[in-house]
């Protein structure tokens, strides 16, 4: 009885070992918009820029009303932040640390490779303006550009007509 007893406890100690973390994992680097797996205040910050969306995001410090962050958002891609309080170099003025990266759109998990010392919680604002002309993203590299050129177009695709792509030269049905 004591040994069946040892492996029920030893097993279930296992699975919840495990459980916690996988919930650790799940939790610990997840962004988006919304708020993640579980949002809550002070999770992090994720703003996406689109074409006819261009975001620009500007921190303020609000004592003195200038801009100590600010980062035009490419089209396609997001930027995620967050603070960690307590972790600046400076107690008065730069007492928390903001980490940052800028990732493809859509992205949920991912490190903050990129940090600076900001000031506290009380003392900064975060504004975010859409600029006013649409911009697109970059192509990917190899991507086929269009074009409405006839010099530019293949043989099959101009009025003079000619084979396509992959196409046998045997007739469709043998005689």
């Amino acid at each position: 009885m004591s040994h069946l007893y040892q492996r029920l406890v030893h097993g279930s100690s296992r699975m919840l070992a495990s459980c916690c973390i996988l919930t650790v994992l799940l939790v610990a680097g997840c962004y988006s918009p919304s708020g993640g797996f579980m949002p809550h205040t002070g999770r992090g910050f994720v703003y996406i820029s689109t074409p006819m969306q261009p975001l620009t995001v500007t921190i303020v410090d609000t004592r003195t009303q200038e801009p100590f962050f600010l980062m035009e958002i490419p089209p396609g891609k997001q930027l995620t932040f967050d603070f960690i309080e307590d972790k600046g170099d400076d107690p008065v003025y730069r007492p928390a640390r903001m980490r940052y990266e800028v990732f493809d759109a859509g992205t949920q998990t991912g490190r903050l490779r990129n940090q600076m010392t900001v000031p506290g919680a009380d003392s900064r604002r975060i504004d975010v303006t859409v600029r006013k002309d649409v911009e697109y993203a970059d192509l990917p590299p190899g991507h086929r550009m269009r074009t409405d050129q006839m010099i530019d177009r293949p043989e099959y695709w101009t009025p003079e007509g000619g084979p396509l792509p992959g196409s046998s030269k045997a007739p469709l049905y043998d005689n």
